[in-house]
């Protein structure tokens, strides 16, 4: 039977996790990519999700089957998720873990632009002179980043697209799987294309050390933990509702990148990301606000 039903202080607490894992594992992701090949970091992290969840998901008597109709867009799921990873662990070989996040975060006013043209939804001026404010933060951001290390300072906005199809496709999806088996899927469907990619690699896996093996692994829980509370997020609350939530991951990822790296965000930085989170939150209350009155609004008889 499929979950429908919202419970929003529940979807938030699990976002409020993801928030929490995410910039973890980007870190260590950081940690390992100047000695790990790019494939063998992504294969892992995927690999490690299959081997935790699919047991799960065979001892549930489920099975691996998916509903009717959702195989392709599962199967798209996955390249999306295997392409954003990807693109921002190489953005993380040159940029600081902050800046990278509050880049990727450009997320919001894709999904809003994204809406317009391909959904047709209404996007008035005041939502595109937002999604322009917050664009202008994060050139803020980049400007910096760019002259320092050039087109991978742009990494960060590809991600960002990315990942505002995945959680399109994703809302799609966690009303109908559910989301252990959702995540199982992907993580084997992940390896098989990945595998074969492995075999073009120069990465001696046999010379890395057991402590590098263990923060692959450990990379590869969190990334199954947070990815998996994301998804439970979506199924028990709308992106609308989250959305201010998942600004919560900037705070932590500098936290995280001042305690492990020792980076900071310098000011013109600083200043872009204060203008692209206000830029955000100024779009999400907007929406919450014009959807309450569309709610609230007399129905004729």
């Amino acid at each position: 039977m499929s979950q429908t039903a919202d419970r929003p202080l529940l979807g938030i607490m699990l976002m409020l996790a993801f928030c929490v894992l995410a910039p973890l594992g980007d870190s260590i992701g950081k940690l390992l990519g100047g000695t790990v090949y790019l494939g063998t970091l992504v294969f892992v992290r995927f690999a490690v999700q299959a081997a935790i969840l699919l047991p799960l998901v065979w001892h549930s008597g489920e099975g691996l089957r998916l509903p009717k109709g959702t195989f392709g867009i599962t199967l798209s799921r996955t390249v999306l998720h295997i392409t954003g990873i990807g693109l921002m662990f190489t953005a993380l070989r040159y940029l600081p873990l902050a800046d990278a996040i509050v880049i990727a975060f450009v997320m919001p006013f894709i999904m809003l632009l994204l809406g317009y043209f391909i959904m047709g939804e209404e996007v008035g001026i005041h939502r595109l002179a937002a999604c322009a404010v917050g664009f202008a933060g994060t050139l803020l951001v980049i400007q910096p980043n760019f002259i320092a290390v050039g087109l991978p300072a742009l990494f960060p906005l590809g991600v960002a697209v990315i990942f505002a199809l995945f959680m399109m496709v994703t809302r799609r999806l966690a009303k109908e799987i559910d989301p252990i088996k959702l995540q199982a899927v992907s993580g084997l469907q992940a390896c098989v294309m990945i595998a074969p990619l492995l075999a073009f690699s120069s990465q001696d896996t046999a010379a890395l050390t057991a402590t590098t093996w263990g923060m692959l692994f450990f990379l590869g829980v969190l990334g199954t933990l947070a990815h998996l509370f994301m998804t439970w997020s979506l199924r028990f609350a709308p992106a609308s509702t989250l959305a201010p939530m998942q600004y919560l991951e900037i705070p932590f990822g500098t936290l995280i990148g001042w305690m492990i790296f020792a980076d900071l965000p310098n000011g013109l930085a600083a200043l872009g990301i204060c203008i692209t989170v206000a830029a955000g939150l100024y779009i999400i209350m907007r929406e919450r606000r014009l959807a309450k009155l569309t709610t609230n609004a007399p129905s004729a008889v």
